[in-house]
């Protein structure tokens, strides 16, 4: 071994790969990884297991599940080459929306040189093609009619607050306001209605049998739960699906690898807002460029943005709404009680 080569504990391995350190002791849990212990016990990460790290980032990055992952570190090129066919494509269509952008400004410059100034409507329709929407809406009770702006949605979008403080009206009042967007609510997990669902949906049965598939390869437990969420989600048709309590019914392996399955959709993928109450779901620490906190304040103050890290305003709030599975588990059914004569 190489004296003079540097070694790094969990916390600094992390983040010179850019993940959590939670990611990176799965990786080491599914046999991707295996750190070196220091004198005193504590795991190492030297240059041979950061290339690995990096190695493993990349091919996540990519969309492999981390059972795929270790097949392709193990010299399975035809999944590799899967990966890269679809991420290709998906390269290629973002070139055709910016070409698509590119000619709209192309238009515009030829207007102002003709003496047309562009209108505001073009001008804005020109930016929103940069970025995600905006959505702007009176708030429900218990705000009273609050206007509500949210610039830039992006794909991933998580809605969190203490009981009580309203978060489920305002998640409610999304899906009502965003075209053709759907409520996922927790009569989900009644009954047979996923099952029906299916049974008449062939394409939609396709499309879950698939996502279950990475799913299971990720480590995640099939359940009526997980099939019902997973119908929701793949359904056609939705500009936009807003979840209630995404991780209810889930064990703590399955939400890791439920949202390590929504963050390989992309950045032009459809916006989805989950309700969540779990620190498995929303890590503070992994939140990407792609995704959002907003926060419903206990004090019924309007709901925020809210930045992923130490000492941005809101931030401590979040992080005490959040809870591992066992304590949802223990807390499951709790609701807040509020007056009569609210």
């Amino acid at each position: 071994m190489n004296a003079s080569a540097r070694f790094l504990n969990p916390a600094e391995a992390a983040r010179r790969l850019g993940v959590s350190a939670k990611a990176l002791r799965l990786y080491e849990q599914r046999g991707l990884v295996h750190p070196a212990r220091n004198a005193a016990g504590w795991r190492s990460y030297g240059p041979g297991e950061m290339t690995r790290g990096a190695e493993i980032v990349a091919l996540r990055a990519l969309g492999l599940s981390l059972a795929q992952v270790a097949r392709v570190l193990q010299g399975d090129a035809e999944t590799l080459e899967t990966a890269l066919a679809a991420h290709q494509a998906a390269l290629e269509g973002r070139v055709h929306q910016l070409a698509g952008t590119v000619e709209k400004v192309r238009h515009l410059r030829a207007d102002l040189a003709r003496g047309r100034t562009p209108t505001a409507q073009a001008l804005t329709q020109l930016l929103a093609s940069a970025t995600g929407p905006d959505i702007e809406f009176e708030l429900p009770w218990p705000w009273g009619g609050e206007l509500f702006r949210l610039r830039d949605v992006r794909p991933l979008n998580y809605i969190v607050g203490p009981l009580g403080s309203g978060k489920t009206r305002f998640a409610m009042r999304l899906a009502e306001i965003l075209p053709s967007a759907v409520f996922l609510g927790l009569g989900r997990l009644e009954g047979d209605g996923a099952t029906a669902q299916l049974a008449a949906d062939p394409v939609l049965a396709r499309r879950v049998e698939q996502a279950l598939a990475w799913l299971v390869d990720e480590g995640a437990t099939v359940s009526d739960a997980l099939i019902a969420l997973l119908a929701g989600l793949e359904a056609e048709g939705r500009a936009a699906v807003v979840v209630d309590m995404v991780e209810q019914g889930l064990d703590a392996a399955t939400q890791q690898a439920v949202i390590a399955h929504l963050r390989r959709r992309g950045p032009d993928a459809r916006p989805l807002f989950l309700m969540t109450r779990s620190c498995v779901i929303l890590d503070l620490g992994a939140v990407g460029p792609d995704e959002s906190i907003i926060l419903c304040p206990a004090n019924h103050s309007p709901p925020s943005r809210v930045a992923p890290y130490p000492g941005a305003p809101g931030y401590e709030a979040v992080a005490t709404c959040l809870a591992s599975p066992e304590v949802r588990a223990r807390t499951q059914g709790v609701i807040a009680w509020r007056s009569q004569a609210a």
